[in-house]
Parts: structure tokens; C-alpha cells; sequence
């Protein structure tokens, strides 16, 4: 199934959800998770802005399953203890638009030109690696779930005070000239209290090089998502 397949399927189905909660539980924090992330947050932004409750600090598309991939196959790679290793994934949540940023891996590692090209398409790919392993007979449903876990986990040890909270996330920003772009953010009691754009900073020229590759394709995605629910409107 490609992404465009599954957009058919849930853009609907998110601008549905999304009306719900506007209407009955407008200051939640709102996790989007169904695919393309990249199309189904913006669908959930304009949904929330015509209904007139729309926070972009409470809106996130959940790109941790990237995270959860980078830092495994990292682990392995290096061998460190999975526990200690965090690789901040920023851009989209689907093919080139996931760039890992392997040159600000903690803790500090060195890896060939070699090794991040393998490591970057497979992170990229690795939803195919996993449809591929099960024969087409399923998907990464249960890596999917581990993810979507801890971000709520994130969110209700932030929504409970915790000042240290930081996930990457799909969210309204203006790091870049796109509307949407996954950054590491931090969380708080109001939602996103904070950008890190130092993250983008400093990058290798690898990865200077695959953020500009990544931005039509995700610009591309952002704007069907905004054209989808712009001639769909909500219901009163």
C-alpha cells in the first residue's frame, strides 16, 4: 500500500476525529499518528483552525518510531547500550523526508561516509525492511505502538511538570521555510514550550545536502493535506 493509498483512506478519517475533539475536548493535546504524517497533521491543523480552537503547540504528528529506528540501528551498529543512545530525527515521516542527524548522535560517535548512507536509507526504509520480513502478511504495527506509548508517556510526565521532556515531533514551526517540519521540541504543561534549533545547526554536509533533497517532497505533502481539508469543511 503506498502513502497515497493510505491518504485516500485516512485523510477522512482524521478530519473526522479531529472535528470530535475540537468540539468536545478543544485543549487536549492532539498525537497524529495515522499515515502520511506529513499530510494528516496538516489536515488537523486547518480542521482545528476552522472551528476556531486551533493551538499549534498542541498539535503533534508522532514521528518517534524514526527515533526508536535510529537509535537501534545505531546501537547496533556501534555497539552501545541502547538505553544511552539518542539520534534526533528531523523533517518529515516518510522516504527521503526522514533525516536522522547522525553527526549529533549522543553520546558522540564516528562514522564513515559509508556508514551514513547505509544507516540514513536504512532508518528511511525501514517500514519496507519490516512488510518485507513479514512476507506483505503485515506491518511495523507493534514498533508503531511502542512509539505511540512513549510519546503519550512524554506528554503525561510533561502535562505532570517533569521540565525535562524532549521528543521529536512533527509540529508548526519555523525552523525552516516550511509551515511543518519534525524537530526535537520540548514539552511542557501548555504543549510545545520550546524549539531546538540548534539542532539544525552545524549539520554535516551529508545532511545539509539531504535537508534541502527532503523539502519539495514535504512541501509537496504539507500543501495536499491543507488543499484536502480547505474543500472540506467541517461540520457545524
Amino acid at each position: 500500500m503506498t502513502r497515497d493509498d493510505l491518504f485516500n483512506i485516512n485523510a477522512n478519517i482524521v478530519k473526522t476525529l479531529v472535528e470530535a475533539v475540537a468540539d468536545n475536548c478543544p485543549d487536549a493535546f492532539i498525537h497524529v499518528i495515522s499515515n502520511p504524517v506529513n499530510s494528516t497533521v496538516p489536515i488537523a491543523a486547518e480542521v482545528l483552525k476552522q472551528k476556531g480552537v486551533y493551538d499549534p503547540k498542541k498539535l503533534f504528528g508522532v514521528t518517534t518510531l524514526d527515533v526508536v529506528r535510529a537509535n537501534t540501528f545505531v546501537a547496533e551498529k556501534k555497539n552501545l547500550k541502547l538505553i544511552d543512545v539518542d539520534v534526533p530525527v528531523i523533517g518529515g515521516h516518510a522516504g527521503i523526508t526522514i533525516l536522522p542527524l547522525l553527526s549529533k548522535t549522543k553520546p558522540s560517535v564516528r562514522f564513515s561516509d559509508e556508514e551514513v548512507e547505509q544507516l540514513t536509507i536504512r532508518i528511511q526504509n525501514a517500514g519496507t525492511e519490516v512488510v518485507e520480513a513479514k512476507a506483505g502478511a503485515g506491518s511495523a504495527t507493534l514498533s508503531m505502538a511502542y512509539a505511540a506509548a512513549r510519546f503519550v508517556e512524554s506528554s503525561l510526565r510533561a502535562l505532570d511538570g517533569d521540565g525535562d521532556v524532549y521528543e521529536c515531533s512533527f509540529v508548526q514551526s519555523d525552523l525552516t521555510d516550511l509551515p511543518f517540519f519534525a524537530s526535537r521540541v520540548k514539552l511542557g504543561r501548555k504543549g510545545i514550550e520550546a524549539m531546538i534549533p540548534s539542532d539544525l545547526q552545524g549539520l554535516s554536509e551529508y545532511e545539509e545536502k539531504a535537508l534541502e533533497a527532503l523539502k519539495p517532497e514535504l512541501k509537496a505533502s504539507i500543501e495536499k493535506g491543507i488543499a484536502f481539508a480547505q474543500k472540506q469543511p467541517v461540520t457545524a
